[in-house]
């Protein structure tokens, strides 16, 4: 079974569900191909830390007062990513956290570089902060090199043999026959399970190094 964004809300609800009543964290961030080019490292980090205070009870005074300081500079310009990287690292140093964030591999190019070099930092300065992210396999390679030590992934494609035996019923239900040959029949039960194997997403947990 592939993870879609509605598999990840439910591991987002389960979260919630588990860790309700506890001094825990949860905060989410859905990446959206259409909207790539706002969705910078800063803004990510940004919506995930703006979710997570805006779940608190009480705001800490350092996270209001960092705040305060970025409205008074010339317009009123948004947190700067390295600021928004230690709010993060304040708040998740000193309670259990969860952050899922969606569809990584959409967050491209640069961006992609400086989100992953940040969820490192933040890592790194909280033993209890876990990080949960899906993405089409070519991301996994890029993660594994920046933040070796804090990986573990699993594939969440279906096997190519299911894959193989969907194809068959569907090809046996088609109403026009002559339209295809055991060649073409043969080319669809080759190339489109292999053509899946690269769209399957995985499943990666980010963690503080061991």
């Amino acid at each position: 079974m592939l993870i879609d964004r509605h598999d990840s809300s439910l591991v987002v609800d389960t979260l919630c569900d588990q860790t309700s009543g506890q001094n825990t964290i949860v905060s989410c961030f859905y990446l959206d191909f259409a909207a790539r080019n706002e969705q910078s490292a800063a803004n990510v980090l940004g919506s995930l830390l703006k979710r997570m205070v805006g779940g608190m009870e009480r705001i800490p005074e350092e996270i209001l007062r960092a705040f305060q300081q970025q409205k008074t500079t010339i317009g009123g310009h948004r947190p700067q990513l390295v600021n928004t990287v230690k709010m993060l690292q304040f708040i998740t140093s000193s309670r259990r956290t969860f952050m899922c964030i969606d569809a990584l591999d959409e967050c491209s190019g640069v961006q992609q570089v400086r989100l992953l070099d940040s969820l490192k930092q933040i890592l790194e300065k909280s033993p209890g902060t876990r990080i949960f992210a899906t993405g089409r396999p070519h991301i996994l390679a890029e993660m594994e090199r920046r933040l070796a030590g804090h990986v573990t992934s699993v594939s969440a494609g279906p096997p190519e043999e299911d894959v193989i035996t969907y194809l068959r019923a569907r090809l046996g239900e088609d109403q026009t026959p002559d339209a295809m040959d055991e060649i073409l029949e043969a080319e669809i039960l080759e190339k489109i399970p292999k053509n899946i194997a690269g769209m399957c997403v995985v499943a990666i947990m980010l963690r503080p190094p061991s």
